[in-house]
């Protein structure tokens, strides 16, 4: 292998590396990729997509949409541009996106920060402080969203996190009494040491002391957790789209990412509250909330907490084979 090659290979791990640390529902990971001499393609593994909570895989092209950016930003971060093509094939669906390796670029230091920032992202289920998120970062994250063409909405307004906190509630009890649901979300918790997917015991959060605003997804195992007051005044905000087509949803899972490490880089953690968008009725419910205009996509909790375990990832070359010519 010449020196050439060799180099090109090592940027490439060093782009998957970063890839496999996007955000996904249970931490399913539901991405492969086919690597080239100038190319890594993005698929969809539909293995890995969630049947019960994901029918149609809007979810698990939100995360390959930020597997994608994570592949771009690490690559800049390398000195390299890329050009990435998404749905390059229409007979192919499953083929997300094809990211082709360019020439040289300089590097920045936000590249730098937001290369270091996909390590050290993660999403936070404990309680944050009742410390306001400054002005001036609310506002990069909206940027952030919008940069990538999504939109990020934040509800601010006492009656609008209400009727938030109202749909989150009721999702979440639609979901808590579907048997279906709840197989689902038991066979992807983690247990003991020897996965690498799922949502291991030690990324729940504690229980939700009485009278908390927003209600958190409930893992098997949080009934045996210690109760905790989590934020009174907590930021939400909502991801969304403006149609809600495969192509959409890749673009706004870039969205997300973007705004997830613009957090990050800013020293603010952040989580979901995705079961609202995951059942039909919610989701048009907070559609009208936004105006009846925008599709959206991801609740997102953000604030100030102590950092949140690691969970755990495929290594990039299980995930990964040569692209066939």
């Amino acid at each position: 292998m010449t020196a050439t090659h060799t180099r090109a290979a090592n940027l490439v791990l060093t782009a998957l590396e970063s890839a496999v640390r996007a955000p996904s529902p249970h931490n399913t990971q539901p991405w492969r990729f086919e690597l080239g001499d100038d190319r890594i393609d993005v698929h969809l593994d539909p293995a890995r997509v969630l049947t019960v909570v994901d029918p149609d895989g809007r979810e698990a092209r939100l995360s390959c949409g930020a597997a994608i950016l994570n592949i771009q930003l690490a690559l800049r971060a390398a000195g390299r541009a890329s050009a990435v093509h998404l749905l390059p094939d229409r007979a192919r669906p499953a083929h997300l996106a094809t990211v082709w390796l360019q020439g040289q670029c300089p590097v920045t230091p936000e590249d730098r920060a937001f290369a270091r920032a996909i390590t050290f992202r993660r999403s936070n289920r404990r309680p944050f402080a009742d410390r306001p998120v400054p002005r001036w970062i609310r506002h990069s994250l909206v940027r952030a969203a919008s940069l990538e063409g999504a939109s990020l909405a934040l509800l601010e307004r006492p009656a609008e996190l209400d009727r938030l906190a109202g749909l989150l509630r009721h999702a979440e009890h639609l979901q808590s009494e579907d048997p279906a649901f709840q197989e689902e979300l038991r066979r992807w918790t983690a247990e003991g040491g020897h996965r690498d997917d799922g949502v291991p015991p030690s990324a729940g959060g504690p229980r939700q002391a009485p009278g908390a605003l927003l209600t958190l997804r409930s893992y098997p195992g949080a009934e045996d957790r210690p109760e905790r007051p989590y934020e009174s005044e907590p930021l939400v905000a909502v991801l969304s789209s403006f149609t809600d087509t495969p192509l959409a949803q890749l673009r706004t899972g870039q969205a997300l990412q973007r705004v997830l490490l613009t957090g990050t880089t800013a020293g603010v953690s952040a989580s979901f509250l995705s079961q609202p968008v995951e059942i039909g009725a919610t989701r048009r419910e907070l559609r009208e909330l936004l105006g009846g205009q925008a599709c959206p996509q991801a609740v997102l909790r953000f604030g100030y907490g102590f950092a949140a375990p690691a969970t755990p990832r495929r290594r990039p070359e299980a995930v990964s084979r040569p692209r066939s010519q």
